[in-house]
């Protein structure tokens, strides 16, 4: 079972020369978890594709002019979307996570 990554259209991850294109660490991390999850069995990748549209439209409708969109912003999200939407964890398990890892001093996002 893997992920049938789109090559065109909203839904296809950026790409350089047909590479895979992270501009920062979590967003490769994000991806890899999304796969991961879903070559496990956590959900299946239709669920993941559909809120991945549902977030990139939301981000359209809403975004003002000049703010950057971040396409891994949007990935992230939905993965959120997805694994709170069936009960595998709970928003304020998320909200909590990111406030804990925001307070890390630049650099040191491992655990030590």
């Amino acid at each position: 079972m893997s992920a049938a990554l789109a090559i065109g259209g909203p839904t296809a991850p950026p790409r350089d020369n047909g590479e895979l294109v992270f501009a920062e660490p979590w967003e490769s991390r994000a991806f890899g978890m999304a796969v991961s999850l879903h070559e496990s069995g956590a959900f299946p990748w239709p669920t993941f594709q559909a809120a991945l549209v549902a977030r990139i439209e939301a981000w359209e409708a809403d975004h003002q002019a000049g703010e950057c969109y971040s396409y891994y912003a949007c990935w992230l999200g939905a993965l959120e979307d997805v694994l709170t939407g069936d009960g595998t964890v709970f928003s304020d398990e998320i909200v909590a996570r990111a406030r804990e890892l925001a307070t890390r001093p630049a650099g040191h996002d491992h655990l030590h």
